[in-house]
């Protein structure tokens, strides 16, 4: 409400009684409906649907690689003008804004990808206590021949 008013004010002045809609209106319906759970993620409300949404659109995704040992690298992102898809066609096909627009999405070159994905051959292991014990007397008896 704040900032929202606050914009309005330094603008357009104090709202008169047609105004006061366009004042009260949008920031109330943000509330209203951004904190209400969302219908495609449970655990979420539909305002933090809305900016994971936005922040995909305008910043982008940097895929975590290996849990984040390695930084992705600038062929691994996805292009702006992958994430818009048909979004800005309309906008783009435009005599006003075409060539802004156009810009701004980039080239339609997809940058080739880092390789192959890694396959992990993990294996599990479960030890019993007697693997522990064994394992824990040949420590401990590398630790006193170390003294001696």
């Amino acid at each position: 409400y704040i900032v929202w008013t606050g914009s309005l004010l330094l603008v357009f002045g104090l709202p008169s009684r047609i105004t006061f809609t366009i004042y009260f209106l949008p920031p109330l319906l943000t509330v209203v409906y951004g904190t209400q759970r969302s219908r495609r993620t449970d655990r979420r409300w539909n305002i933090t649907n809305w900016s994971i949404s936005i922040r995909y659109l305008v910043l982008g995704h940097r895929p975590i690689i290996c849990g984040g040992r390695r930084a992705a690298t600038r062929s691994e992102w996805i292009s702006r003008r992958a994430r818009w898809g048909g979004k800005v066609d309309t906008l783009a096909a435009s005599s006003v804004l075409g060539g802004l627009v156009e810009r701004w999405l980039g080239d339609d070159d997809v940058p080739q990808g880092a390789g192959a994905p890694l396959r992990l051959n993990a294996k599990p292991r479960l030890y019993g206590p007697d693997a522990v014990v064994k394992a824990h007397g040949r420590k401990a008896l590398q630790h006193h021949k170390g003294e001696a």
